[in-house]
């Protein structure tokens, strides 16, 4: 089922109203999840301009893996867990307005950096700068076993998004639930190598720049600028000050993030090699595992960055299913441009 949530019907309501809502509706049955329309506001007009909530509570750190993870928790300790991971070029602040929500709901919400973003660092200067995409699903598996959680709903959007759906295909067991922005995110190298028709190939144009030395170097020397760009260009009318921006631009000079950026992107086109040990969980990726865990998948009307058609994805997904069309110049970010939606798929993919 499609169902359609429109912003620019809903801007009257505010952060804090959609606060206590969450609240008795974390306390009560919630609507059919069937019933997008009857879910909160996509966003408010605070929220769109970065003047919702601002700031995490003190940043913690622990050891998971191979990593130094950073994350910021809201909510009971004792609370179900909601795991929500940030995408590229974004950091853990596109939740900044999601995690009071959820918190207020009774969830222990955990907002990781991941590898190559913010204070997440490597343990070891031996361990490869490796950013293919089941050793970002390894690193979160890693992280709720540091955390002591044994299972969580699992959010995302771009590079999240594709860890989450790859936590859901190869650790079912671990994922109660997953809201996946732009749906169906797991691939391969093999599939990489069939050429897109050339207007999709366009969108990727960075791709093919950080293939070359020259688009490594340009993005060490202009990092911030870039990211900058890809923000307005992937959610061309999300209207972002520069206090927005500027409260995430630190996760960018993490010492491993140009060095996660440009291999994620040459792994992907079979350029750059992966690590042996994840051999085993990409070959069942490039199967293109059936998602068993119920699932809300979500899309912006104004996504300017490349994605699927949830028609070409729906069938990936065998549990509980519904897509969520968000409307009103809802972009790539979605949590961050549209909060209320977004926290509202997680409040209802709990109840499926």
């Amino acid at each position: 089922m499609i169902n359609e949530i429109n912003v620019q019907r809903r801007r009257f309501f505010g952060i804090a109203a959609m606060t206590v809502a969450a609240v008795e509706l974390g306390a009560t049955t919630l609507a059919n999840a069937k019933s997008a329309t009857a879910t909160l506001p996509a966003a408010s007009q605070a929220a769109a301009k970065g003047s919702g909530h601002t700031s995490f509570d003190a940043l913690k750190q622990i050891d998971a893996g191979v990593l130094n993870v950073g994350y910021a928790e809201a909510g009971p300790a004792d609370g179900p867990a909601v795991l929500l991971l940030h995408g590229w070029p974004y950091d853990i602040y596109s939740y900044v307005d999601v995690a009071p929500i959820l918190a207020s709901a009774g969830y222990r919400v955990i907002v990781p950096y991941l590898r190559g973003y913010g204070t997440t660092l490597f343990l070891s200067k031996d361990t490869p700068r490796n950013g293919q995409q089941a050793a970002l699903a390894a690193d979160m598996i890693a992280l709720l076993d540091a955390l002591g959680i044994e299972k969580a709903i699992v959010a995302g959007y771009d590079w999240g998004a594709r860890t989450a759906d790859i936590m859901a295909a190869l650790w079912p067991e671990r994922c109660k639930a997953l809201v996946s922005v732009s749906g169906y995110l797991i691939g391969s190298q093999e599939i990489n190598k069939k050429p897109l028709p050339p207007k999709a190939e366009l969108s990727w144009w960075y791709q093919f720049y950080f293939a070359t030395e020259r688009g490594r170097a340009g993005y060490a020397a202009n990092t911030r600028d870039f990211v900058r760009l890809i923000w307005q260009t992937a959610s061309p009318t999300w209207n972002f000050d520069d206090a927005t921006f500027d409260r995430s631009s630190p996760a960018f000079d993490n010492p491993d993030h140009v060095d996660i950026t440009i291999h994620n992107y040459r792994w992907r086109l079979g350029l750059a090699e992966g690590e042996a040990k994840y051999d085993a969980y990409e070959q069942k990726l490039a199967k293109l595992p059936v998602i068993t865990v119920p699932t809300i998948t979500m899309e912006g009307d104004a996504n300017g960055a490349p994605h699927p058609d949830p028609s070409a994805y729906a069938a990936r997904f065998s549990g509980k299913y519904e897509h969520r069309n968000v409307t009103g110049g809802i972009g790539h970010n979605l949590p961050q441009e549209a909060p209320e939606a977004f926290a509202q798929a997680v409040l209802d993919v709990a109840k499926f």
